[in-house]
């Protein structure tokens, strides 16, 4: 790419195109626009725009390509931190395109680049459907589906990038594209799990499924429990139906007043579940866990929207840092492992936590795109609030410790939206990479478009 040297001033030349905002680094509303959902990642864009229409997004690409520049699509700005460098990219941020289409004959929803989950799963619940949520309502659905889509039903139905019906794209010449299985084939196919770096989605279409309630909750148990919680869910989760999706954790509450006083500055080991059962099955499903004593027991009939709240996360944006790994061959000595770092250098961090995989998760069994399934049994994740450099370097060695200690049952293969640093391809993608470079250069050989997790355009040998 031939790039032509860009100032600020260029760059205002947008203004004059665009029915959007544009802002720059000398303006008052800077920190505000270049804000990514984690507060202390610091996003240094040549510009930011905010765009309000499909054509104020091709109008970006198409000023990008004409100066060598780049463009970095950003919903609500989660997992920004393999983003890198972005000096040479306008930010593009697409949160104020949020509407949101049901069609219950059709059993679809067809959602703009910014929409978010709480925006989908109220109005798919009018009609008695649910989607393949992320477990926090504020999550944008589009790059969280790009990026495979771990949900509260995945172990039944699979990746939320599964589900996609067809998508509409600005691919990197700038041209508005409608993708489907018939239609640009291979662009459909790397969009599905591949991420976000083969074009820019303005609308995706996705399935719906009928279901309007599920037995679903969360057990709590003092942190001193860890060990024998732990490995008796383990144990548990080799014994489920595939209509159980379930997390095993170790949760850590701050002492914000917000907090409800059972739970305000303790640390606990929490075991959430969905089950798409009624309640005796769900409850004789529970008996061997609920057979160690609980101190609260939260699981009832519940609204499949309402799942939205199940996993606790943080209602906006906070100050945080994280990584997972998916793992493989998961023991008591696994089990004690985690635990042991997740209370040792492990111990500044605000929640640890293993999301069983398996059933429609597994390899082969659900038809896809790039990624449509894990070759692993758990997903790993361990996260920390970091409000100041004391707590982020705490939180940093806590991570990496986690991490370390389950090297030994660590896969090949991670998983996209739980890799919040930048990790090799071919963790991320496997035997779908050479694939996926072929498709990155047909469509954006220049590597206009820039993502969190991307590979590189490659010319396909022979092609």
């Amino acid at each position: 790419m031939t790039i032509i040297e860009t100032t600020t001033d260029t760059v205002q030349d947008l203004r004059l195109l665009l029915q959007g905002e544009v802002t720059l680094p000398e303006d008052a509303g800077w920190d505000a626009a270049r804000q990514a959902w984690a507060l202390n990642v610091d996003q240094r864009p040549l510009a930011v725009v905010h765009a309000a229409t499909v054509h104020d997004i091709l109008t970006v690409v198409r000023f990008a390509r004409a100066r060598g520049l780049r463009v970095a699509p950003q919903s609500t700005g989660h997992n920004a931190v393999p983003l890198g460098h972005l000096g040479d990219s306008i930010l593009l941020r697409t949160d104020r395109l949020r509407g949101v289409e049901i069609d219950p004959e059709r059993r679809t929803a067809t959602v703009e680049a910014g929409a978010q989950w709480q925006d989908v799963t109220p109005l798919a619940a009018a009609h008695g459907l649910t989607a393949l949520a992320g477990s926090a309502a504020d999550v944008g659905v589009v790059g969280y589906t790009l990026g495979g889509g771990v949900s509260w039903l995945a172990r039944s139905h699979g990746l939320a990038a599964n589900s996609v019906v067809a998508a509409h794209v600005v691919t990197a010449d700038g041209v508005l594209r409608h993708v489907d299985e018939a239609h640009d084939p291979d662009l459909f196919w790397a969009i599905r799990g591949g991420g976000g770096g083969f074009g820019i989605v303005t609308s995706l279409e996705f399935r719906l499924f009928p279901l309007a309630e599920v037995f679903a909750g969360a057990l709590f148990w003092p942190e001193a429990s860890a060990q024998g919680v732990l490995r008796a869910w383990r144990e548990w989760t080799e014994t489920v139906p595939d209509s159980v999706t379930s997390v095993g954790r170790i949760l850590r509450f701050p002492p914000f007043p917000d907090i409800p006083e059972p739970l305000r500055g303790r640390g606990f080991v929490v075991v959430e579940a969905t089950m798409q059962e009624d309640a005796a099955e769900g409850a004789r499903l529970l008996e061997d866990l609920r057979a160690l004593a609980p101190e609260l027991d939260t699981f009832a009939t519940i609204p499949a929207a309402a799942l939205a709240a199940l996993h606790m996360d943080p209602p906006g944006p906070v100050p945080g840092l994280g990584n997972g790994a998916l793992l493989e061959g998961v023991d008591d000595h696994a089990i004690d492992t985690l635990i042991a770092a997740a209370q040792g250098a492990g111990a500044a961090l605000l929640s640890v936590e293993l999301r069983h995989l398996g059933g429609a998760l597994a390899p082969g069994a659900t038809e896809g795109g790039a990624v449509s399934g894990f070759d692993a049994d758990y997903a790993l994740f361990a996260v920390g609030m970091t409000p100041t450099a004391e707590h982020t370097a705490a939180v940093q060695r806590g991570v990496d410790a986690v991490l370390e200690a389950m090297e030994g049952v660590t896969a090949p293969s991670t998983y996209l939206n739980f890799a919040e640093r930048e990790v090799d391809d071919d963790a991320l993608f496997g035997s779908a990479r050479e694939r996926l470079e072929a498709v990155k250069f047909a469509y954006d050989r220049h590597d206009l478009i820039h993502a969190n997790h991307g590979v590189a355009p490659r010319e396909r040998a022979g092609a």
